[in-house]
């Protein structure tokens, strides 16, 4: 391949990108208006300016708009993955379990403010759509084995509590499922929307319940 056929192929990619991107956030604007229901794959390419099977060739079925939808808010400035890079490097460079502990409450809420109205939108969705609920399955076993490398860290910075949770401690896979049901979306929702917490409050609250549930 010639310089001129590789720059034919860079710039294909970048409008692919470029279009599924428009797709994603029309998506994303639609279904926080409408609902997931209430938004048709139709009305999306409408808003993004293309036909709908470009809608199908660039992203995939309406499900997997919403999941597309969900991953874009969850990876914009400040809401950083639970487990990104990023927050791997400072959890590995923590000196003490405490510190990790603070890292991922910090995270933890971050993405939960982040992905919480397009998050109520999956939990409405997973109602009507199977595809839907296992989509959302699956990012609830991959959350939790997030926290599970999050109490292989405590255990390694030895704030894990020892043993098994009947005498007194846990096991990393205890710790992970306390971690998972501390720091859920639905737990954030509920305190923080239907509660009318602040995020500080959610955080400072997060923090304190997980030092306390595991070290």
């Amino acid at each position: 391949m010639d310089i001129g056929e590789n720059g034919v192929v860079r710039r294909r990619a970048a409008q692919a990108a470029s279009t599924r991107a428009e797709i994603v956030m029309a998506a994303g604007k639609l279904m926080l208006e409408r609902g997931y229901v209430g938004t048709s794959v139709s009305a999306i390419a409408g808003e993004a300016g293309v036909v709908v099977q470009t809608i199908y060739n660039s992203v995939g079925s309406k499900a997997e708009l919403l999941a597309a939808v969900l991953d874009r808010v969850a990876a914009e400035p400040g809401a950083p993955a639970l487990l990104s890079g990023a927050t791997r490097e400072r959890i590995a460079a923590a000196r003490t379990a405490t510190e990790v502990i603070r890292i991922v409450a910090r995270s933890s809420a971050l993405v939960n403010e982040r992905t919480s109205g397009i998050l109520r939108i999956v939990t409405e969705a997973a109602v009507v759509d199977p595809d839907v609920g296992e989509f959302e399955q699956k990012r609830d076993a991959a959350r939790l084995h997030g926290f599970g490398e999050v109490a292989a860290a405590l255990r390694e910075k030895r704030g894990l509590r020892a043993g098994l949770i009947y005498s007194g401690g846990l096991s990393d896979h205890e710790a992970a499922a306390t971690m998972w049901a501390l720091a859920h979306p639905h737990t954030f929702r509920t305190l923080v929307l239907s509660l009318g917490w602040s995020t500080e409050a959610y955080l400072n609250w997060l923090e304190k319940s997980l030092l306390a549930a595991l070290l």
